[in-house]
């Protein structure tokens, strides 16, 4: 199980002491340290709502519908990724609020 994970988010906090209460095995996965992992870029294109939005150039148009255009976005700008996210057994979720992680756990 691996929590993509920035510190300085509530949320992202929020859903790390969610694992941590349940006494849960996890990788904290600090995605604006290491990038976004070559094994989960496939998994995480599925989800909605994947980019912030707020992180982008405004000056700069991205059409958020295209794979390839998003891969590259998250590649060369992991900021750009929504928090938190908790990939477990093939399946991912954005943890916003923190609470829809259960979803994977349960």
């Amino acid at each position: 199980m691996r929590l993509y994970h920035n510190p300085r988010c509530s949320k992202s906090r929020q859903a790390l002491a969610i694992l941590v209460e349940r006494n849960l095995e996890f990788e904290d996965y600090r995605y604006l340290e290491h990038g976004i992992a070559a094994e989960d870029i496939e998994l995480l294109l599925g989800l909605e709502g994947l980019i912030r939005k707020q992180e982008l150039d405004k000056s700069l148009s991205f059409d958020l519908n295209n794979h390839d255009v998003v891969r590259k976005l998250l590649q060369d700008n992991p900021k750009a990724l929504e928090r938190p996210i908790l990939i477990k057994d093939g399946r991912a979720v954005i943890g916003r609020p923190p609470e829809n992680i259960l979803d994977l756990l349960d």
